[in-house]
């Protein structure tokens, strides 16, 4: 087991750049044109991302980026 001792500033950095980078996952696995093999190695790049993400975000921005249906339709919402 590894620990990391981070200050609040630098867990807003990690957060923000979890979030981004989920974000752009997010929108390739809805391209029609991505393979389905490549969306599989980049759904398990956000199934190792989301496991960082729960420990540095709040209850609530979690249930944002949890995979599903409804998360799909809230992040085109956005």
């Amino acid at each position: 087991m590894l620990g990391l001792l981070i200050n609040d500033k630098e867990k807003m950095e990690l957060e923000y750049l979890l979030k981004r980078e989920m974000d752009e996952i997010l929108f390739d696995l809805q391209d029609d044109r991505i393979d389905h093999i490549v969306k599989r190695a980049i759904n398990e790049k956000y199934n190792i991302l989301f496991r960082l993400f729960k420990r540095v975000s709040t209850e609530e921005e979690i249930l944002m980026y949890m995979k599903g249906k409804s998360n799909l339709t809230k992040w085109n919402q956005s």
